[in-house]
């Protein structure tokens, strides 16, 4: 931050870092100047806001413009106005234009500062861009039926394809927006960042490629993210990789066929609209023809299983017994539940399943997992801490 003084008053010139200008009033119970309300700015702050944000820091890192002061004497009592360029995040410049309303003296006077605005520096810059375009198209273009609606739009546009940043340690892609948005937009290149910059969005990020990098799935835990991809094969293949690694919300898709970098303004609201939550997603999904078969083949077999083992189960409760079965779940061996891991050690026995009138155990799951059972049924689930994937517990109550 630099400053001239033409006629005696200060003028502001904001350098390239700096984002926001805090516009403070003072009223002092007296007669004070320029260097009074700064040194107390710099003494009634220090340390107040611990070692992050005091000003001495932030002002020799540059963070922190040089803060400007406007001040009159009149009447026994001083007006004035107070700037400060920040270059930090809105947050942490609300913060310190908090606590310029602190001070309550300045030099030996009671004074208070009161906040008026915080202004976005680069809004502005963007103001003054957009109204200077506007002349220099009406004035050196051989355009001059442009409308001046249409002169805005063009301009609007251009200054939004400039607000592309590079976000992360992967420098990916993205809009302005991305921190400051509880939702985010995660889009597939840096082409379609621009098309939603273009037309107004700016919470986007591109993941660039199928190989999802590690900030997509770090923001995603802490974001609601919706996955917009185009309508074709490259979409597919991201999505699935998306859903693998990362915390996705909504799945929104251009039309088939075509890329979100292609799409007009109303095709992309519509996609965005009609977005479906990821619980609802496996519903969507199309399913070859051979894959919908062999579910089903699946699914009859496992009723016909749970048939039988039902009535096996009507065998057996109340009796105390307990019957092996073969693969094919016919009655190898029916005896004792008290027996039961005796003959299970003894015998050379395989089969498919166990059924018994008895309480199912650690020691009767790894057992029957050792002897290739694929079922072990019993009256309830005893002190079991590790079931094996190859073997399926059902209690009674579950048939």
């Amino acid at each position: 931050m630099s400053s001239d003084i033409n006629g005696g008053m200060i003028t502001m010139k904001a350098n390239d870092t700096t984002k926001y200008l805090i516009h403070a009033e003072i009223i002092a119970e007296g007669v004070v100047e320029r260097p009074d309300v700064v040194g107390a700015i710099f003494g009634q702050t220090e340390g107040l806001l611990g070692g992050d944000l005091d000003l001495r820091e932030l002002q020799k890192t540059g963070r922190i413009g040089r803060i400007e002061v406007k001040i009159e004497s009149k009447g026994g009592k001083s007006y004035g106005e107070i700037k400060v360029p920040s270059s930090l995040d809105k947050v942490e410049t609300a913060i310190l234009a908090a606590a310029l309303e602190t001070i309550e003296r300045v030099g030996p006077c009671s004074a208070k500062i009161k906040v008026q605005k915080i202004e976005d520096v680069r809004a502005s810059k963007r103001r003054r861009i957009v109204d200077r375009a506007m002349n220099i198209l009406r004035e050196h273009f051989e355009e001059p039926e442009i409308e001046s609606e249409k002169i805005v739009e063009i301009v609007r546009q251009a200054i939004r394809a400039d607000e592309i940043i590079e976000y992360g340690e992967e420098r990916l892609p993205a809009g302005p927006a991305v921190d400051e948005s509880d939702a985010i937009i995660v889009v597939e290149g840096r082409a379609d960042v621009l098309n939603l910059l273009k037309h107004g969005i700016k919470n986007v990020i591109a993941v660039e490629g199928t190989n999802i990098p590690k900030t997509i799935v770090e923001l995603s835990k802490k974001k609601t993210v919706t996955a917009f991809l185009d309508g074709d094969r490259g979409g597919d293949l991201i999505l699935k990789e998306l859903l693998q690694i990362a915390d996705i919300d909504y799945v929104a898709r251009a039309p088939e066929g075509k890329e979100v970098e292609d799409l007009t303004q109303k095709e992309i609201l519509k996609s965005l609209r009609n977005k479906v939550p990821i619980e609802q997603l496996h519903v969507l999904k199309r399913e070859p023809k051979e894959e919908r078969q062999k579910e089903k083949q699946d699914v009859r077999e496992k009723n016909v299983v749970s048939d039988v083992l039902k009535q096996h189960k009507v065998s057996v409760e109340g009796r105390l017994t307990a019957r092996v079965l073969d693969r094919n779940l016919n009655l190898i061996k029916e005896v004792p539940v008290r027996d039961l891991v005796k003959v299970l050690k003894t015998n050379n026995m395989k089969g498919a399943a166990i059924v018994f009138d008895g309480v199912i155990t650690q020691r009767l799951i790894d057992l029957a997992a050792k002897k290739e059972f694929d079922y072990v049924v019993g009256v309830r689930m005893g002190s079991v801490v590790k079931v094996p994937t190859s073997v399926r517990v059902i209690t009674f109550d579950q048939l």
